[in-house]
């Protein structure tokens, strides 16, 4: 930039805003900005409603433009007033303009609605999405809000540039210049004996300030006060806080209180369930003052190895580190030197860098500014195969080729090493037998798992994976701790019809069409044929064996009851595949028709299916078989599941709700061929059973 002709305007509607972090974030790029601008002789006006205060920026004039105020301001007056590029950095926008860049700080609107009133849930949920689809770029703060806002708003996360906050502004902060610190930290000393930790106030119900209270008791004992700055006495009732006498409201506090607090605290608590990036974090870091940090949404990516991460529902685990802290002044000086470290990643320099060559070509395919990936989690693949030698090897070849993400291990649980075909030959490849059943291969699988396994996929032998999928899962456990299971979008599923040939299923991949609606649904009970769990969720918990036939509700079970212990169950539109749905091996009608009666309602004693979802399973499937028994349909043996189901009837009625009876019943004559005892194969189940529990 040579001359000294605006080439884009700002957006200053929030010079008349309330400083919280995203006003922060305006004026601390802008400063950044401002001081390039004013190197290369340049300036860029920031146009304003006129009770806007001057922030002084030598290079970014104030323009006053009126009447009006607030959203009818920013709507109405702004962009008639401007009519070139405009960047605005504090969540909204002209909604009529197209050449501007607008940064969205997270999608904390959809995700904890709660926090908010109904007024500002409407106006964003209403112009957000405007703002989406006709802004010439979105960028966000992390790369967790790129993907939360992809999930919500009509733009994809790969589109959406990171240009994450800085940590300069704490380094300019003076604790000499402090008002109330001093006598804060005082009185703490006096009544603690070992002083205080600190957090920071907020009535946003995100913010989870309640922990703090959960926590209170235990932190007492330590002789440790808890000193809330911000917020004011508000965020907590009165009898709350009078249960709770070692935690301290000051309320609000300048930036030179902040940091003599910062200075002297034993660390700063930050229990947030979700954030577009958590600027206190790299505040404190770069004051020097040791982190204990939620693990959810963006704080595991700001924090990275540099401060202590626990639970934002576990306050026993944040005891814990306090407790450590406190009783280690070796770790606690490790975790300020690696706090130095962490927050030189985060440049308000570097963010404003990255908004002048935005506003040159708001398109430029630019990396967004990282702090780089963390390690993804070890991934383990199991497959569980019977008679069924040439699949498997078709289907494990393709995933060694062509995942993007290498799993470390393959597990192919079997009954006899020779159902593993040439698959057994393949690296990284284990065969483990044992009992027939798709219950007892997955178990025998899951206890032969190496230690250092994080995540176990379960893929059906006839599922041919797109790339991405074991990249895409093992992401979302990484970046997300509160997932604990994980299913994709099946792109063709021909369980009802005579099955996919693998080649047709490659080609499927290759060239179907992969739009959805969606990018994620929750709750979501994963679906069999592709599902991973998080191994520390899952614990002890094993598939029920007794569940020997119609193995979807048997995932069902299995989720059911891993959902009881909490945790999210998600499906994903970013892991694709094609399930073949392949004949050979397939359960006779009979023995499915009979699982089909007597395993909802043994689901129902266990309750992981309620009431509701027995009925309609049992109506749907008894439905089908009526109707279709007349003229079956050429890969479904009607008849022989309607017989099977009236055996179920009368087993109920008798009082004998035993699903491993189904194994028992003879198939017919016409099935022999086609049928092994236990076989694995997946029955006919919904694509779109979306309950957990």
């Amino acid at each position: 930039m040579s001359s000294t002709s605006p080439s884009f305007g700002v957006n200053g509607r929030f010079l008349t805003q309330p400083v919280t972090g995203v006003q922060r974030y305006a004026r601390n790029v802008l400063t950044a900005m401002n001081a390039v601008l004013s190197d290369v002789k340049a300036n860029a006006p920031i146009v304003a409603p006129p009770s806007a205060p001057d922030p002084g920026f030598s290079a970014m004039p104030l323009v006053s433009a009126g009447p009006l105020a607030g959203h009818s301001w920013e709507q109405i007056v702004l962009p008639a007033r401007w009519h070139g590029r405009l960047l605005n950095l504090c969540n909204t926008a002209p909604a009529v303009k197209t050449d501007q860049v607008v940064c969205i700080h997270d999608a904390n609107i959809f995700v904890a609605p709660e926090s908010y009133g109904s007024a500002f849930r409407t106006v964003y949920r209403t112009l957000q999405p405007l703002l989406a689809r006709r802004a010439a770029r979105i960028t966000t703060v992390s790369a967790y809000s790129a993907r939360e806002i992809a999930r919500y708003l009509p733009v994809r996360a790969a589109d959406i540039m990171v240009l994450p906050d800085g940590h300069e502004h704490a380094l300019a902060w003076d604790p000499a210049l402090a008002r109330i610190g001093p006598t804060v930290v005082a009185e703490a000393h006096e009544r603690s004996e070992h002083g205080f930790v600190l957090a920071l106030g907020s009535h946003a119900r995100h913010k989870n300030l309640q922990l703090l209270l959960d926590a209170a008791p235990e932190l007492a004992e330590m002789g440790l006060d808890i000193i809330v700055a911000g917020g004011g006495a508000g965020i907590f009732a009165p009898e709350t806080l009078s249960s709770a006498p070692n935690v301290k409201v000051v309320g609000y506090v300048t930036d030179h209180d902040l940091a003599y607090l910062m200075d002297r605290a034993l660390c700063l608590l930050f229990p947030s369930w979700t954030e577009g990036f958590g600027l206190p974090i790299v505040e404190a870091m770069a004051r020097g003052c040791p982190v204990v940090s939620s693990d959810r949404a963006s704080m595991p990516e700001v924090c990275g190895d540099a401060a202590l991460m626990a639970p934002p529902d576990n306050p026993a685990a944040w005891v814990h580190h306090v407790r450590a802290l406190a009783q280690s002044s070796g770790l606690r000086q490790d975790l300020v030197g690696r706090g130095r470290e962490q927050v030189r990643l985060f440049s308000w320099a570097d963010t404003a860098a990255g908004y002048l060559e935005l506003m040159r070509e708001p398109k430029t395919h630019s990396a967004s500014l990282s702090v780089g990936d963390r390690p993804m989690p070890k991934v383990a693949v199991v497959v569980a195969t019977l008679g069924r030698p040439k699949i498997v090897t078709a289907t494990l070849n393709h995933l060694l080729e062509t995942q993007t993400l290498k799993p470390a291990t393959i597990i192919v649980s079997c009954v006899v090493r020779e159902d593993a075909g040439e698959a057994a030959d393949l690296p990284a490849v284990t065969i483990v037998t044992g009992r027939p059943g798709l219950a007892a291969q997955r178990n025998a699988a899951l206890a032969a798992l190496p230690a250092e396994i994080d995540v176990v996929v379960f893929f059906d032998d006839d599922f041919v994976a797109d790339a991405d999928w074991l990249a895409m899962a093992a992401r979302t456990f990484r970046d997300e701790p509160q997932v604990v299971a994980f299913t994709g979008h099946v792109l063709a599923d021909d369980i009802k019809g005579p099955g996919l040939s693998f080649n047709d299923a490659v080609r499927i991949l290759d060239t179907g069409d992969r739009s959805t609606s969606w990018s994620r649904i929750e709750p979501y009970s994963p679906y069999g044929c592709n599902m991973a769990f998080r191994l520390s969720a899952i614990g002890g918990l094993k598939f029920d064996e007794r569940l020997v036939l119609y193995g979807w509700l048997e995932d069902r079970d299995f989720s059911a009851a891993l959902a009881k212990r909490g945790g999210e169950l998600i499906k994903s539109a970013s892991a694709c595949g094609v399930h073949m749905g392949v004949k050979s091996g397939r359960v006779s009608g009979d023995r499915l028709g009979y699982s089909q009666i007597v395993n909802p309602i043994y689901m129902l004693r266990k309750k992981t299916m309620t009431v509701g979802q027995v009925a309609g399973q049992l109506f749907r499937n008894i439905t089908s078989n009526i109707l279709g028994a007349a003229k079956p349909e050429p890969f479904i043996d009607r008849r022989g599941r309607l017989r099977g189901n009236f055996r179920g009837f009368a087993d109920v009625l008798r009082g004998r709700v035993e699903p491993e009876r189904a194994i028992a019943i003879r198939p017919a004559v016409r099935d022999i061929a086609v049928s092994r005892s236990g076989v694995v194969s997946r029955p006919d189940g919904p694509s779109d059973d979306k309950a957990a529990s």
